[in-house]
């Protein structure tokens, strides 16, 4: 199988949730790793958002997207190397 330059693929795989930001809605990829510190107290969680630049590529800091049925705002949207691909920090609201 030749790999594909279509990225819905990648992110709109059946890893992908629905994600609404204003009025644009897509799939993206949320990834929930925790950071534990402290005797195995979780201290914070660090959620990102993987998605298509076109979807997504125009969120900036404290703007709100939902992800599923849970409401987030973004801390920092950084872009891959060739720009099609944005990775999104995000807290839950």
């Amino acid at each position: 199988m030749a790999l594909s330059d279509n990225n819905s693929v990648f992110v709109g795989g059946e890893f992908g949730t629905t994600c609404t930001a204003g009025t644009t809605t897509a799939k993206a990829i949320l990834s929930q790793p925790s950071e534990i510190v402290l005797d195995g107290m979780v201290l914070f969680s660090d959620y990102t958002l993987i998605a298509k630049a076109t979807d997504f590529g125009n969120l900036k800091a404290n703007d709100s997207i939902k992800v599923g049925n849970v409401a987030y705002t973004v801390r920092e949207t950084r872009f891959s190397l060739d720009g099609e691909i944005v990775t999104i920090a995000i807290q839950k609201t």
